[in-house]
């Protein structure tokens, strides 16, 4: 007799292969073909997986598209984590996070996605609020870290509610006015002023800092 063939679900890492394979279909065709033309047969058909296997995992289009965005938010935010702070003053730090965050924010994928959120705002109020608002808060505990291990003093402590104050306005006065220019003009021609941009605005937030700005 043959080995016994065991049937059951698929080894984690096997399990995540294949949610990372349709997560990675899904951007593709929603961003070739916006959020309503997208069908969930068409991202099957990319990722070459069944539509049950899509729907136990994900049971709603817009559940997929938010996932999908939150995969590309995630890589986005763990290459910024891993930075290295380069650079002898704290203005000099402060800007190269200031500068990898606009340069990570500004991949076609993450601004074509974003567009997408914001364009169906209005018909599911709910996906765009939400996923604008992961976009503010994981954006920020990541500069926080980067502030509280890169940079030391005064932001040593991640969980100091100054710090946190402190990391969310930076990362909001660094990223938004590129993100707006960028959602609405599109990223060519952006990127030759992202280094001035990140330089200004850590000297304006350090000017702040000097004029009790990290107060509760």
């Amino acid at each position: 007799m043959g080995q016994e063939r065991r049937i059951g679900r698929p080894p984690l890492e096997l399990a995540g292969e294949v949610e990372a394979r349709i997560l990675d279909a899904a951007a593709q065709v929603f961003l070739e073909r916006g959020f309503a033309a997208a069908s969930i047969e068409q991202i099957a058909d990319v990722a070459r997986a069944g539509k049950p296997t899509i729907y136990a995992r994900f049971p709603s289009k817009q559940a997929l598209f938010e996932a999908a965005f939150l995969r590309r938010l995630a890589e986005r935010n763990a290459r910024l984590e891993t930075l290295p702070l380069e650079g002898a003053t704290v203005e000099d730090r402060l800007a190269r996070i200031g500068a990898a965050l606009i340069e990570e924010s500004l991949s076609e994928d993450f601004i074509g996605l974003m567009r997408l959120a914001i364009s169906e705002a209005r018909r599911m109020p709910d996906m765009g609020a939400g996923l604008l608002r992961q976009c503010r808060e994981r954006g920020g505990r990541s500069v926080v870290r980067l502030l509280s291990e890169g940079i030391g003093e005064p932001f040593g402590d991640a969980n100091d509610p100054r710090t946190v104050k402190a990391g969310r306005f930076f990362a909001e006065s660094v990223l938004l006015p590129f993100l707006l220019r960028a959602l609405a003009e599109g990223t060519e021609g952006l990127r030759g002023e992202i280094a001035a941009h990140a330089r200004e605005r850590a000297r304006f937030f350090l000017a702040g800092l000097g004029n009790g700005g990290l107060e509760p």
